[in-house]
């Protein structure tokens, strides 16, 4: 019923609330972006045509752990500690069962202890990772590498704008759009390890050694599949400390692959015509 409520629904550029999807964003603690701001732009953007329905903020795990019942998706902007070893297992088994995700920017950082967020969002940065969190992972030669050279996780140069090539453009996430765009600036994340496991690598960005970056192709946008759950993860949308500095989430491409992932992540398809 769902799918065709939502068909319907963007056919007709008009969604009821029996259609929308019902999310749940959870949020706090990080001490180099601005999280709140963040998270209200996050919610500005999710409501901005009225698919998805934010009904609440859950400030960590510990509380999203007690309010997961109803939702059918959870925007993840948070920066503090792993929770509890109870709400770690009410959140995988809700993922496990069906549950959405969609992970953003900085949210790839905190939490390396907690073995199976890693699992969900496929790789990691800083926190203490190495190699010995799983390899590097970038674009290469027309395919991932998988680079187990030893290694901290971890790294970005001073923000700046950079081109988003897409890897995968028929994924029902990319399909339809550029097959590369400009990101205004923004902090591009390279060096990111994990355990890559059920991962695919949707979109990377050139990670240029002129302005201080990697020298590689890193992944931007990818997906993971966890039990029968659907993660997406956008390294893109850092939030400085003031609204004027909310700038790479103003940005369009941001914004039209944050929903397409969503919706994505949420249902296991996209309906939305949104483009850029």
């Amino acid at each position: 019923m769902r799918k065709w409520l939502m068909l319907a629904c963007a056919l007709t550029g008009v969604w009821s609330a029996e259609a929308q999807i019902s999310t749940l964003i959870v949020t706090g603690q990080d001490g180099s972006h601005w999280w709140k701001g963040g998270s209200e732009k996050l919610e500005e953007i999710l409501e901005s045509d009225g698919m998805f329905e934010v009904g609440e903020w859950a400030i960590g795990f510990e509380q999203a752990a007690e309010r997961l019942e109803g939702y059918e998706l959870v925007v993840v902007n948070w920066g503090g500690e792993a929770p509890s070893e109870e709400a770690r297992r009410k959140f995988e088994q809700w993922v496990a069962d069906g549950g959405g995700v969609v992970v953003v920017h900085s949210s790839i950082v905190p939490m390396a202890d907690w073995k199976e967020w890693n699992k969900m969002t496929g790789l990691g940065a800083w926190d203490l990772r190495s190699e010995k969190d799983g390899p590097w992972v970038y674009w290469e030669d027309g395919r991932v590498v998988y680079d187990y050279t030893p290694g901290w996780a971890g790294h970005h140069a001073l923000q700046h704008p950079f081109t988003v090539t897409h890897r995968l453009p028929d994924h029902p996430i990319l399909k339809g759009l550029p097959e590369e765009w400009e990101h205004v600036k923004d902090e591009l994340y390279g060096k990111a390890r994990g355990p890559a496991k059920n991962m695919v690598v949707l979109a990377t960005a050139w990670d240029d050694p002129a302005v201080g970056g990697s020298g590689r192709h890193e992944p931007m946008l990818w997906t993971v599949d966890y039990g029968h759950g659907r993660v997406f993860v956008t390294a893109m949308g850092h939030a400085g400390n003031d609204p004027d500095m909310r700038y790479s989430m103003e940005d369009a491409g941001f914004q039209t692959t944050l929903l397409r992932g969503a919706e994505w992540a949420a249902t296991g398809e996209v309906t939305q015509e949104t483009t850029f």
